[in-house]
């Protein structure tokens, strides 16, 4: 089970976008992630005509190292380390270790 997964909301904790939130959009090869918003920079690119994209200078979001990203915990309004339980039934759940509370119900 994976401590961070699409769809989850992120605090960037070190680089050029410290502090900055977004929600995980994917996943790239070699532990980086995609987050919105995050480490966007300017790309400049070709017009292809076939799959009708214009040409000129577009932003675009990249890929953010795994360990420079921390799970977001609204109730401590902080960035939160994440761990993994298992629960009596037998479910893997994951759980802010700060507080002991199960991130997904």
């Amino acid at each position: 089970m994976n401590r961070i997964k699409k769809g989850d909301e992120v605090i960037v904790i070190s680089g050029k976008d410290k502090g900055r939130r977004g929600t995980v959009i994917g996943f790239a090869p070699f532990g980086r992630v995609l987050v919105e918003g995050v480490n966007v920079v300017k790309k400049h690119q070709k017009p292809n005509p076939v799959k009708g994209v214009g040409g000129g200078i577009v932003d675009k979001e990249m890929p953010i190292h795994i360990s420079n990203i921390a799970l977001y915990n609204p109730v401590a309004d902080k960035a939160d380390r994440v761990g993994i339980k298992t629960l009596e039934d037998g479910r893997k759940v994951r759980f802010f270790k700060s507080s002991g509370e199960v991130v997904d119900a």
